[in-house]
């Protein structure tokens, strides 16, 4: 009920984005069902059939990863304060989020199911004067527990994978809490540092050379006013206890350099994501499966294809895997050779969102490239593959470009702080938007080229 609620009071564009998996989910359901009437209407071919429902595969991976990014975006289930005191935790907003999207994929699955028995001729008469009939078992009774299992596959999937994508993690301890180092005469502390004999016990030694630095540093302005003769003014007096700071400061770095570690280390720079290496590693891997199975010359037989399936999807795989590098990469080579202010947003806000958008845009580039690889794939003695090919064609590329959109909608979210405190300073607005375009055009300049050279390595192959 609490979902229900919760849907019904979200805003347009959130309403539109669940519509959008809805949408998916009816694609993806009737893609199955569409298997399942081939397997009925070719029972002597079922080798036919299950490369049909393998092919499903992808149509429900991009329907998946869809849903799971629009309830990433759905604010009426983030965290709070004060939500917990009403019962609404991190655990039961993941399963409102979760409760949210199984129902709308039911939505859509639903919808499928109608349709799939309209075109059948199970409603109201068969429509299109039978042109559907062959792909659809139309002259033959359709199995209802098989339908509605095919059918349940997409809404408990993509209600899993929320589940799991926005299930609460325990906050692991930082750097910030060290173990305890236990000292001489069980005296705990949060140094390594070794002790010798009695060295503790003498006065002020534990306490480093920050201290001793200190008090020198205040020792010597004590010293300083008593020799004038003379009360120094506010300034000299705040200026020497400035001294003083800056010089047990600096005594404490240099002590914390030379002997201790300290307890919270300088902010590192943004690492990159360590998936380039294994992307390009799994890319290769790809071509190489697809070049042996054209070798083979099995590219027209159904083992054959589903050589190709395996190394168009490894190739897919890898160019995902290696998106985020690719981004990060893209913002490292805008910082670079003298930036000026443009460059340093664009490229610091490209490192930032390398996960966030690298990822998606990997996907985009991947199912351009399958897509352009499969035409060499494609049958056209069957006229029945037509309308699925496309519809499974159109749904994941929908499936992948809403994707993108979405997490560039949620990284314009993730970075409004940042702008707005960027607008109070004096930025201009025009300056924001120039960075972006920035950003968008370097995306372009490194993907595009990558993307076109994957299609051709792909489809020379698949081609011979």
């Amino acid at each position: 009920m609490l979902a229900l609620r919760l849907t019904r009071s979200a805003r347009p564009a959130v309403q539109l984005r669940r519509l959008l998996v809805a949408a998916a989910s009816a694609g993806t359901g009737f893609l199955l069902l569409g298997a399942l009437g081939h397997a009925l209407n070719h029972p002597d071919t079922p080798s036919v059939s299950a490369l049909r429902l393998a092919w499903c595969a992808a149509p429900l991976a991009a329907t998946v990863y869809f849903a799971v990014a629009v309830a990433r975006t759905d604010p009426a289930t983030r965290p709070r304060s004060g939500l917990s005191a009403l019962g609404l935790g991190p655990a039961r907003l993941m399963a409102i989020s979760a409760a949210t999207t199984a129902l709308a994929c039911t939505l859509g699955s639903m919808l499928a199911l109608l349709v799939f028995l309209h075109l059948r001729g199970d409603l109201t008469g068969m429509p299109f004067d039978g042109a559907a009939a062959d792909f659809l078992a139309a002259g033959r009774p359709l199995p209802l527990p098989a339908a509605l299992t095919l059918l349940a596959v997409v809404p408990v999937s993509a209600s899993l994978a929320v589940a799991v994508a926005l299930r609460p993690r325990e906050q692991r301890p930082g750097v910030s809490r060290m173990a305890r180092m236990y000292g001489r005469f069980g005296a705990y502390r949060r140094t390594p540092v070794r002790e010798t004999f009695g060295a503790y016990g003498r006065f002020g030694t534990h306490l480093g050379r920050a201290a001793r630095g200190g008090r020198t540093a205040g020792t010597e302005a004590r010293s300083n006013q008593e020799q004038g003769g003379q009360e120094q003014p506010a300034e000299t007096a705040e200026a020497a206890g400035a001294a003083g700071a800056a010089g047990a400061a600096g005594a404490a770095g240099a002590a914390g350099a030379a002997e201790i570690s300290p307890a919270v280390p300088p902010a590192a720079p943004l690492a990159a994501p360590s998936g380039l290496p294994w992307g390009i590693a799994v890319l290769a891997v790809g071509l190489a499966v697809e070049a042996y199975v054209s070798r083979t010359g099995g590219g027209s037989e159904p083992g054959g294809r589903a050589g190709a399936l395996a190394g168009l999807a490894l190739t897919a795989l890898g160019l995902a895997l290696a998106g985020p590098g690719l981004t990060h990469l893209c913002g490292r080579l805008l910082q670079a050779v003298r930036p000026g202010a443009l460059r340093l947003l664009a490229g610091r806000a490209l490192m930032t969102e390398a996960v966030r958008i690298g990822r998606p845009l990997g996907v985009v580039c991947a199912v351009i490239s399958a897509a352009y690889a499969m035409t060499s794939l494609y049958d056209t003695d069957d006229p029945s593959v037509a309308p699925l090919t496309a519809l499974g064609t159109l749904l994941v590329t929908g499936c992948a470009v809403a994707t993108l959109l979405t997490a560039a909608a949620e990284a314009r979210q993730a970075r409004a702080l940042t702008t707005d405190a960027l607008l109070r300073l004096g930025a201009p607005a025009a300056t924001l938007r120039r960075a972006a375009a920035i950003r968008s055009a370097a995306l372009v300049a490194l993907f595009a080229p990558l993307t076109l050279a994957v299609a051709e390595l792909s489809a020379l192959p698949l081609a011979a």
